[in-house]
C-alpha cells in the first residue's frame, strides 16, 4: 500500500474495518473485466463491483458521456425546474421497461428507490380515498437497501438487532429457499411455489386485505444468497395482489439491466409488477442513480387528485435526475442495446451454469443455485464460526488467485459483468475449485 494513504478516517460501509485496515485491499484502476490493485495485479471481477458494472469497467462511451456533460451542465435542480438530460434519460429507460411501466421517478440509489416506491404506494391509496391501506408486506431474507423503509420490509435479522423493528405495520412472507428439496437445482426450483399462497392464506387472513398497500419482493433475493423463486411463485403473488387490489413492487436493483438475459427480471418471469425499483446497472455504476418505474395509472391518480399548480407528490431528492447521472444512464442503456449485452448474457448463461455446477462434490459445498449470470454457492459453516469459511475463500481468491468474489454469510455470490468470456468463466470457477480443495 502506498505509504501516503491514511486509512484511519474513513469508516467503511459493510466492512470489518479493523481487519481490513491491518491489511488493506485497495483497487486503483479498472478496465473491462479487471480491476488493478495497488500492488499492480490484475483482479478478475467476479461480482460486477457490487452487482452493478454490467457493461464492464470504464466503458469509453459512458466515460465520454459523463465528461461531456460535466463540461456543459454540472448540476441543475429538478424541484420546479428541469434539464433536458433528465427527460431524455426517463424516455430511454422507459424504452426498455415492461409495458405500462412508463413513468419514472429518479433518485440517487437503490435504497432511495425502495423508500420512494413505498411512499408512492402508501400515498397512491390515499389519493384514491383508500387510506386504510397502510400495511406493507416484505419477505424474510429480503434486502431492500438501508433506508428505514427498506430495512422494515427487508427480512435481515441483523438489521433488527442493530436498528430495531423499523416501521410499524409491516409483515413478511417466508422466503422460498428449501435446500432439502431443491439442492443443486439448475435454474428455477420445481418445488415451493405454494409458499406464495401464504400471502392470501396467512397474511391477508391475519391483517385483512383492505389494509394492505403493497407487497415488495426481489424477483431473485440477491444479497442474502441468490435465492431463486420456485416455478410459478411470482405468478401466484401477482394473481393474489390483483385479486385484492394490492400493489406489487419488484425490487430489481440487482436483476435489472441484463443480469438474467433480459432487460428486467419482470421480462424473464413474464410477470409485470405495478412498480420496479432499480439502480446499479442503470448507469453501469459510473454515477450513482436510482429510479422507480411506475405504471401510468398510478402516476395519473396523483395528477387527478391534486389542485391546479399544486405539488402532486410531496417527495424528492437533491440529486433526482442529476445531469451527470442522466448522461451516464443514457449512455449505459445505449451500450447495452448497441452491443447486445442482454442477449450476450442469455447466451453465456448455460456455460456459466455448467461451470458453477462443476463445483458440486467439492469440500464443504452444500448447494449451488444459478440463473442467468447469477450464482450462489452455499457452504457448510465452520462449527461455532459462521461466515468464517466463506471469508477465508474470499481472501484466498483475492490474494492468491487474483479473483474478486462476494460473500454473504457462508454463501459465495457471483455476478460477473455481462461481457465475461468463456476463458474468464473458466478462470473464475477454477480459482474457486482450487481454493475449496485447499481448505
Amino acid at each position: 500500500m502506498p505509504n501516503h494513504i491514511d486509512t484511519q478516517h474513513f469508516w467503511m460501509p459493510f466492512t470489518a474495518n479493523r481487519a481490513f485496515k491491518e491489511k488493506p485491499r485497495l483497487l486503483v484502476g479498472a478496465s473491462g473485466m479487471y480491476y488493478t490493485s495497488d500492488d499492480g495485479r490484475k483482479i478478475l471481477d467476479g461480482t460486477s463491483g457490487l452487482w452493478c458494472v454490467n457493461a464492464g469497467h470504464n466503458h469509453p462511451k459512458i466515460v465520454e458521456a459523463i465528461q461531456q456533460q460535466a463540461a456543459v451542465l454540472d448540476y441543475a435542480p429538478t424541484f420546479q425546474m428541469g434539464h433536458p438530460k433528465a427527460f431524455e434519460a426517463a424516455s430511454k429507460l422507459v424504452s426498455i421497461a415492461p409495458t405500462r411501466l412508463n413513468r419514472v421517478f429518479f433518485c440517487s440509489d437503490g435504497s432511495e428507490s425502495v423508500d420512494s416506491a413505498l411512499k408512492i404506494a402508501l400515498a397512491y391509496h390515499r389519493v384514491r380515498g383508500d387510506g386504510l391501506r397502510q400495511r406493507l408486506i416484505g419477505r424474510e431474507r429480503g434486502y431492500h437497501g438501508v433506508g428505514f423503509g427498506g430495512i422494515s420490509v427487508g427480512g435481515i435479522a441483523g438489521n433488527r438487532k442493530h436498528f430495531g423493528p423499523g416501521l410499524p405495520g409491516v409483515d413478511h412472507l417466508r422466503h422460498p429457499l428449501d435446500i432439502a428439496q431443491n439442492a443443486f437445482t439448475r435454474g428455477l426450483p420445481q418445488r415451493g411455489a405454494e409458499l406464495a399462497d401464504e400471502l392470501e392464506s396467512r397474511l391477508l387472513a391475519l391483517h385483512d386485505p383492505t389494509t394492505i398497500a403493497a407487497v415488495i419482493v426481489e424477483p431473485i433475493q440477491g444479497s442474502t444468497g441468490v435465492i431463486l423463486p420456485p416455478q410459478g411463485y411470482l405468478q401466484k403473488l401477482r394473481a393474489t395482489c390483483d385479486k385484492y387490489g394490492i400493489l406489487l413492487i419488484f425490487d430489481e436493483v440487482i436483476t435489472g439491466f441484463g443480469r438474467l438475459g433480459t432487460a428486467f427480471g419482470a421480462d424473464y418471469f413474464g410477470v409485470v409488477p405495478d412498480m420496479i425499483t432499480c439502480a446499479k446497472g442503470l448507469t453501469n455504476a459510473a454515477v450513482p442513480m436510482g429510479a422507480v418505474l411506475v405504471k401510468q395509472e398510478i402516476h395519473d391518480a396523483f395528477m387527478a387528485a391534486a389542485a391546479d399548480n399544486a405539488i402532486e407528490f410531496f417527495h424528492g431528492y437533491t440529486y433526482s435526475g442529476h445531469p451527470l447521472a442522466a448522461a451516464a444512464a443514457i449512455a449505459a442503456i445505449d451500450v447495452y442495446q448497441d452491443e447486445g449485452l442482454f442477449e450476450r448474457a442469455a447466451a453465456m448463461a448455460p456455460y456459466f451454469e455448467d461451470a458453477a455446477h462443476s463445483l458440486r462434490g467439492l469440500p464443504y459445498v452444500k448447494d449451488i443455485r444459478n440463473l442467468g449470470l447469477l450464482c450462489g454457492i452455499e457452504l457448510e459453516s465452520m462449527p461455532g464460526k459462521p461466515t468464517a469459511r466463506a471469508a477465508d475463500i474470499f481472501l484466498k481468491c483475492f490474494w492468491e488467485k487474483g479473483v474478486l468474489i462476494r460473500t454473504t454469510g457462508d454463501i459465495i455470490a457471483l455476478s460477473p459483468p455481462l461481457i465475461i468470456e468463456h476463458a474468464q468463466v473458466d478462470q473464475l470457477f477454477a480459482a474457486l475449485s482450487e481454493t475449496l480443495k485447499t481448505l
